[in-house]
């Protein structure tokens, strides 16, 4: 008998409890470029959902197989790949599908993970950790002790920036909307954490002792936007990566006449697909030294077999999680 996978598909765009469906899928055969990856694990992430739903840039064609992010381990290699070994531990492009049992990557496309990293850290280090690296290096040079504020610091992203930042010496004023979450995300290395509310200006000031703050970091948009935006010092920059709120940024002309701010975004897809391979392996670098030394951490709130998309997806979806709603995959 020939040997099979489990895909999860969908063929139409829309509710993904109602789209997804789990198919049987031939084994897939390795090109002579390509490497054959059997999946360990795969996060859901928000953008999944929007691309299900067909609400994201680059609408795939269907039927298509979800999910933008995955670790596994390569057990065949076609005629010409010298560079990728069976038996290694590597991370997925994103631009092919990960929801499945195993896959045909192109060897060339795969990133190879050190051997000590869990393959369930090593699957969820390419979007929210590479886009916290980003974030913190890409828009205002800072230095140890310079200050940054961010909001949405209960995802994954934003516990990535605390994570990182705390390793590289900058100070963190982290905005929550729920007081439980003060003392956790103080434990995990954010400077100062404050609940949302009219008076942050005011709180930041005091909890910062003035500082001049260059740099926010904005996955919310609406009113929380612009009270990040109002903490930011003369020519501060706010950078947007997410739109939890669904509402648009409004920003006041006087922020900009008189605080000569700067308002920026990033979509990390974008920055994969310009980066040298060179520019990603370096970042990589710097994230797997610290995911080795267990400095970076992604929270896992529940892990689902394959054939629990429907369950896993709806669970992704709620909101007032502690962690990631992950595939794993059986070795």
């Amino acid at each position: 008998m020939s040997k099979t996978i489990k895909a999860i598909v969908y063929e139409r765009h829309g509710n993904p409890t109602e789209v997804l469906q789990i198919k049987t899928e031939p084994w897939p055969e390795p090109a002579v470029d390509e490497a054959i990856v059997a999946m360990r694990a795969a996060p859901i992430n928000p953008a999944d959902i929007n691309a299900i739903e067909g609400k994201y840039p680059g609408r795939r064609e269907v039927p298509a197989v979800p999910g933008f992010e995955g670790a596994g381990v390569v057990v065949e290699v076609g005629a010409n790949v010298s560079t990728i070994a069976k038996g290694a531990l590597v991370i997925l492009p994103h631009n092919i599908g990960t929801w499945r049992e195993a896959l045909a990557v192109k060897a060339s496309e795969l990133v190879a993970v050190p051997p000590e990293i869990d393959p369930v850290h090593a699957a969820m280090l390419k979007i929210n950790p590479m886009t916290a690296w980003r974030l913190l290096h890409d828009y205002v040079d800072l230095g140890r002790g310079d200050w940054l504020i961010q909001n949405a610091c209960n995802s994954a992203a934003g516990r990535a920036v605390i994570q990182i930042a705390h390793e590289l010496g900058y100070k963190t004023v982290n905005v929550v909307r729920r007081a439980e979450l003060v003392d956790e995300l103080r434990a995990e290395g954010g400077d100062v954490v404050l609940v949302d509310g009219e008076k942050l200006r005011d709180e930041v000031k005091n909890a910062t002792g003035g500082a001049a703050i260059r740099l926010g970091l904005n996955a919310v948009g609406g009113e929380s936007a612009l009270r990040l935006a109002n903490c930011l010092a003369f020519g501060g920059t706010l950078v947007s990566f997410g739109a939890m709120s669904l509402q648009p940024l409004k920003i006041p002309t006087g922020l900009l006449i008189f605080k000569d701010l700067r308002f920026r975004g990033i979509w990390i897809n974008k920055w994969y697909d310009d980066a040298t391979m060179q520019e990603r392996m370096e970042a990589f670098k710097a994230l797997f030294d610290m995911a080795r030394r267990g400095l970076l951490k992604t929270k896992v709130e529940k892990a689902y077999s394959i054939d629990e998309a429907q369950a896993a997806v709806a669970h992704a979806a709620q909101s007032k999680r502690s962690g990631k709603i992950i595939f794993e995959f059986n070795a």
